[in-house]
């Protein structure tokens, strides 16, 4: 018999400590019976979520058991993985974005990724967010300027770097770039952000700003993070997803708003995980 995830959905949001607070759940993305392959091997099979609009949703889990597969699916960065395949059905914004004739690139800029590791082009700063900007078209001075301010501020970089947009990207603390790489992301006016572990490569100082900054965008973007960091898991988000490895492929065991899942989980291997006794 197919297994169903355990949902936890009947708690009043905790209060700004305990995740920022976001509107009435709308589902942002609906996902069904999601599963993804590498060359004809799964590595996550069955997932079953409503993403909430507004809200944190952190991904939890054990390395390799299919949380950066299944936010690569998102925005269809998955396409680019040769031999990736993914059946089930995403339904972002009321539209399926597996469908063939699914505007892939409208998808990404309404949809942006950031990764594990601070990427930004070696560019200056100006032109890191320009670059986007361009390729969509806009190429007046005034609003790429505006653009890029209103960007910077956004991730609270403006301040540090005013002085100095005409220099490399690369001569920024990875911390600071890290947020840059959020601010091209950001740019370009999107409704979502995916997060693959933003801060795991940063010291505790630099994860802390980006985790204040994560915090402020809050209910303008809806946002999906992977995690390992579950004390980050429990500040930041609204709703948390667990996965785990069963017979050597990824499932969704629960689904929940992040307080409850934490504190009184709903299946016993989310709280061996939460707990410490298991991952």
């Amino acid at each position: 018999m197919k297994q169903t995830p355990k949902i936890s959905n009947t708690y009043t949001l905790g209060s700004v400590e305990q995740g920022a607070e976001c509107c009435e759940p709308i589902p942002h993305f609906s996902i069904r019976d999601l599963a993804v392959s590498y060359n004809q091997k799964t590595v996550l099979s069955n997932v079953s979520l409503d993403v909430y609009k507004g809200c944190i949703t952190a991904l939890i889990g054990p390395s390799g058991c299919g949380k950066s597969s299944f936010l690569s699916t998102l925005n269809r960065l998955s396409d680019m993985v040769p031999g990736a395949k993914v059946t089930g059905t995403i339904e972002f914004e009321g539209q399926s974005t597996l469908a063939n004739n699914y505007d892939v690139e409208s998808l990404r800029t309404k949809v942006g990724m950031i990764f594990q590791n601070p990427n930004p082009f070696p560019l200056t700063i100006r032109k890191n967010l320009e670059l986007p900007l361009r390729e969509r078209g806009i190429k007046k001075k005034s609003v790429l300027e505006s653009k890029i301010t209103s960007a910077l501020k956004e991730v609270g970089l403006w301040d540090e770097v005013k002085d100095r947009l005409n220099v490399s990207a690369l001569s920024l603390s990875g911390g600071q770039q890290q947020r840059l790489c959020i601010a091209r992301a950001l740019v370009l006016e999107p409704s979502v952000l995916l997060m693959d572990e933003p801060c795991s490569a940063l010291d505790p100082i630099s994860s802390g700003v980006v985790e204040d900054m994560i915090r402020r965008l809050a209910g303008r973007y809806t946002i999906i993070i992977v995690t390992h960091n579950l004390a980050q898991a429990r500040r930041l988000a609204n709703y948390a997803a667990f996965f785990w490895m069963k017979e050597r492929v990824g499932k969704l065991i629960e689904f929940g708003q992040c307080q409850p899942l934490f504190e009184s989980p709903q299946h016993s291997l989310t709280a061996a995980y939460v707990s410490g006794e298991r991952g």
